[in-house]
């Protein structure tokens, strides 16, 4: 059953399964079996399959192979899902990872090889922004913003910023508003590139310092006095794995020699939020 150019898949039929077994990336004009042999055509062309070194080499057009499957033990249970491992003869990507509850990717880099198996941390995507995670934290209302706009400094008249803000992280800012009416969701105004953590008193009892971050808005939004400022920190380093009932992953190789994939397997815990 080849695919037409609107469809992103020729799928293949089993007999013996009485079932759609296979998805391939390429797209043949027609295609047969004969004499133990795999035969199709392509734009008059006859080609004869599994005859040369080169894997995913299709009509001169080169492919890669695509795996996709889920973790679903125990369906009504929260759990999370820490790792990734797999069995292999060669490292594979995953493209694309999420749950019901979020989303991430392991480059093939991120995979290191541990008593056979290729293994790592689930992280999320250096993309990923969710003001519900523990990485996201509210700093207060800025005070003053003055400064150009790769080094907007934003004081706060406050005694302390605390000590999980630092320099590389993310900042968004909010305008607070009156109940029943509701927050609009926070714009990026930049990334740290400095800050004050503390009040600055002299001899006299005079502030001589506020708190302060020191912010490069270029391409973003500068925030305004009186806006409340928060942070995120960055989505990939702060990553505890991956919650959800359930995980559904893509893993993706582009060798073009012979590659064997046995297992891919997790480790996961019940969730207790």
């Amino acid at each position: 059953m080849p695919r037409t150019t609107s469809d992103p898949y020729t799928v293949s039929y089993s007999e013996d399964v009485k079932g759609w077994p296979s998805f391939y990336s390429f797209l043949p004009d027609y295609m047969a079996g004969m004499n133990g042999f795999f035969y199709s055509w392509k734009g008059g062309n006859l080609y004869r399959h599994n005859t040369n070194n080169t894997r995913n080499n299709y009509y001169e057009q080169q492919f890669s192979s695509e795996i996709t499957s889920v973790f679903n033990a125990e369906p009504m249970t929260i759990k999370l899902f820490k790792t990734m491992s797999y069995e292999s003869s060669a490292a594979w990507e995953c493209t694309s990872l999420f749950t019901d509850l979020s989303t991430g990717s392991m480059l093939s880099t991120y995979f290191v090889q541990k008593e056979g198996e290729w293994f790592t941390f689930l992280r999320e995507n250096s993309s990923t922004v969710n003001f519900k995670a523990r990485s996201a934290n509210g700093i207060g209302q800025a005070n003053t913003i003055v400064g150009p706009i790769n080094a907007v400094v934003i004081t706060f008249n406050m005694d302390d910023l605390g000590s999980i803000v630092s320099v590389g992280d993310a900042i968004y800012a909010a305008t607070p508003v009156t109940p029943p009416a509701t927050t609009g969701a926070p714009t990026l105004a930049g990334t740290i590139t400095a800050l004050v953590r503390t009040k600055v008193v002299d001899a006299f009892g005079v502030v001589t310092q506020l708190p302060q971050i020191t912010v490069d808005c270029t391409g973003n939004t500068v925030p305004t006095a009186n806006q409340f400022i928060l942070f995120l920190k960055n989505a990939v380093a702060e990553s505890h794995g991956a919650r959800g009932y359930f995980m559904h992953f893509t893993l993706k190789n582009s060798d073009t020699t012979a590659v064997e994939l046995f297992s891919v397997g997790s480790s996961v815990m019940k969730s207790f939020p």
